[in-house]
């Protein structure tokens, strides 16, 4: 029987890999995944990773303001919408993958700003570095390491976004303290990621495919806020995107995912002071 150590290390293998053959291949199949979202959704340039991002509420301006291949359509969300980024501050992108939101925060929080994105995939990790490179991105930087043990120093950190990575992690609890240890007093969270409406039958937990696909991992909403304020965020806030069911419903076209889950904005404060 494996222990829960060993069954976590299987699902962050699992993802991992996938994740791994998506950032060599070039394809995208995870979150909002390309691959299976019509072909007649392509901007007029052809490329169906920025029409997906666009119709998550990313702006052309931004889909085409990145190194070519830093977005690969993963997301299920724009989180720069709900971060209210200003310049000077430290943003932290959790599973920062090829490096779209990373560069987009970047260039919100400016020259005397910084942007750290994490990673647990080597091969996006490299993906990401070289877009670095080819961007001219001098305010961002990419580390390897889980979420659940983020490489990155206690409370040094204004705002953290994320985009549909969470929800993979197989220890969500242990993210959000994280996040609240490497968060400053008042910092904030802004995430994009896929929520459970009604709990998921357990003949779908067992998929992979919908699992790595973001579907199975999600949790339900008020688990999520149990989560959050049990490791000490405030002001949480979690909001439904109604128009998510049909973009989801294609990721998975048959297997009803739209009715178990939808994308969401999760938004909490770590408290000036903790008590």
């Amino acid at each position: 029987m494996k222990t829960p150590e060993l069954e976590n290390d299987t699902v962050k293998q699992t993802v991992r890999e996938r994740y791994g053959r998506i950032a060599v291949d070039g394809g995208s199949c995870g979150c909002a995944p390309t691959c299976c979202s019509p072909k007649e959704a392509t901007t007029k340039d052809g490329h169906v990773a920025a029409a997906v991002s666009q119709g998550l509420g990313y702006s052309a301006d931004e889909t085409g303001a990145v190194p070519e291949g830093s977005n690969l359509g993963l997301g299920c969300g724009n989180p720069q919408a709900i971060a209210a980024l200003k310049p000077g501050e430290t943003v932290l992108d959790l599973g920062s993958g090829a490096g779209f939101d990373t560069f987009l925060a970047a260039r919100a929080v400016g020259p005397t700003g910084r942007v750290i994105g994490v990673d647990m995939t080597p091969e996006m990790v490299s993906k990401a570095r070289k877009n670095k490179t080819s961007g001219g991105y001098e305010n961002g930087e990419f580390r390897i390491g889980e979420i659940e043990s983020l490489p990155v120093a206690d409370a040094t950190v204004d705002v953290i976004i994320s985009n549909c990575v969470i929800n993979l992690s197989p220890d969500k609890s242990r993210v959000f303290r994280e996040a609240l240890r490497v968060l400053k007093p008042g910092g904030r969270l802004a995430v994009s990621d896929i929520v459970a409406l009604a709990p998921i039958p357990e003949e779908l937990r067992k998929d992979w495919e919908l699992y790595t696909g973001c579907v199975t991992g999600a949790s339900l909403v008020d688990d999520l806020k149990a989560m959050l304020k049990a490791a000490g965020f405030a002001n949480i806030r979690i909001v439904r995107k109604g128009e998510s069911r049909e973009i989801i419903g294609g990721w998975f076209p048959g297997r009803k995912a739209e009715d178990y889950v939808a994308s969401a904005s999760i938004e909490a404060v770590k408290p000036a002071t903790l008590r």
